[in-house]
């Protein structure tokens, strides 16, 4: 499983719209940069309580990223009203 495909699954799982997740996967010379979009109103539900949901997934991403000897980003955005 890739990184990508384990953040996929991992906020596909809290959201309530999952048709509205996409996740973007960059490569820079500092490892990966992994970015998440997902609709207004599950935004709140990705980051969690002072951040402690957003924290914990890329805890997770960092665990996997470090297995394969990779730096891991990951950013959460809300996804643009004329992109739904």
């Amino acid at each position: 499983m890739t990184l990508k495909e384990l953040l996929y699954t991992n906020i596909c799982a809290i959201v309530d719209d999952e048709s509205s997740v996409v996740v973007t996967e960059e490569d820079t010379d500092g490892g990966v940069q992994l970015e998440v979009r997902v609709g207004k109103d599950d935004v709140g539900k990705v980051i969690g309580k002072k951040g402690r949901i957003a924290n914990a997934i890329r805890t997770i991403l960092k665990a996997s990223g470090a297995k394969r000897s990779k730096k891991v980003m990951v950013n959460v955005f809300n996804k643009p009203a004329d992109s739904e």
